[in-house]
């Protein structure tokens, strides 16, 4: 599935259960509604390098991607993302997954997303190509985004296509797998340390000076390197 999403079937139930210890029950459904001054550093470049300083280049500051310091442009979220720019204004419009650094408005502004933001993102993505609906989207976005880093790193969503859970432990995947019905999973933390490492070779922007910080790509080094060789 490659469209916005707006044509997604509505209905079906979205099953979003965060059990915080223990094996616990069986994950439990819930039913989606229907819809409704100066310093020392001041005489620095003011390009950052983010998230590692490439050599000869004078070391400013490392500021990992997750950073609630860092933010990133639409192009950049898309790229990261793997959407398109269409899916991404659609969602922030129609209010599924809005940017939470700053929004296109007022008029003319950049929006600018957080990590989280584009980790949100992409999950979106990948539900949406499981079959599920946007309604219950919107539900478990709403869910994952009042849940603390900690708690994302740790979950992994199942789905059949017409429902998402929230696993906090191999045994509950375990049982969602043995009543014998086709499953999709999402492990959020292996989601989540992909995303760094490619927003750690995008440009991103600081949120509180605006300053550019330049991404580092290894390939991009090494590229240069063989160009000087030559």
């Amino acid at each position: 599935m490659s469209g916005t999403g707006d044509d997604a079937t509505a209905g079906g139930l979205c099953a979003v259960h965060l059990p915080r210890a223990g094996r616990g029950p069986a994950p439990r459904g819930w039913e989606a509604p229907a819809a409704s001054g100066h310093s020392a550093d001041a005489e620095l470049p003011r390009v950052g390098r983010f998230p590692a300083v490439q050599a000869g280049q004078p070391a400013i500051e490392r500021i990992p991607p997750t950073s609630a310091l860092v933010g990133y442009r639409g192009p950049t979220a898309c790229a990261a993302a793997g959407i398109t720019y269409r899916q991404l204004d659609y969602w922030a419009r129609t209010g599924l997954l809005e940017p939470s650094v700053r929004t296109a408005y007022p008029a003319g502004a950049q929006r600018l997303y957080s990590f989280r933001d584009i980790l949100l993102l992409k999950i979106v993505k990948r539900l949406l190509d499981a079959g599920v609906s946007l309604q219950n989207i919107r539900v478990a976005v709403a869910h994952l985004q009042a849940a603390e880093p900690a708690d994302l790193t740790g979950l992994t969503l199942m789905c059949d296509g017409a429902t998402v859970y929230e696993c906090t432990s191999p045994q509950q995947v375990v049982d969602l797998i043995g009543g014998g019905q086709g499953m999709f999973g999402i492990a959020v933390g292996a989601v989540w340390q992909e995303l760094e490492t490619a927003l750690g070779r995008l440009h991103a922007e600081r949120t509180d000076t605006g300053e550019t910080l330049v991404g580092h790509n290894p390939a991009d080094e090494l590229a240069q390197r063989r160009n000087r060789a030559v």
